[in-house]
């Protein structure tokens, strides 16, 4: 294997490495939108426009 073949190679390795800690990262931080159940506010008739008239 080439010298530059090796540099490409370590590279990409590190990229994918970083690449996949932030995939874990934000889908850690993030919820379904299904699994939240349905809540009060979005189950309610009123919207906040006809609650302040």
């Amino acid at each position: 294997m080439t010298k530059s073949k090796k540099i490409f190679l370590t590279l990409f390795v590190i990229f994918m490495l970083i690449m996949l800690w932030i995939g874990y990262d934000i889908s850690r931080r993030t919820t379904f939108p299904g699994s939240k159940g349905n809540l009060k506010e979005r189950i309610s008739t009123d919207t906040e426009t006809e609650k302040k008239q």
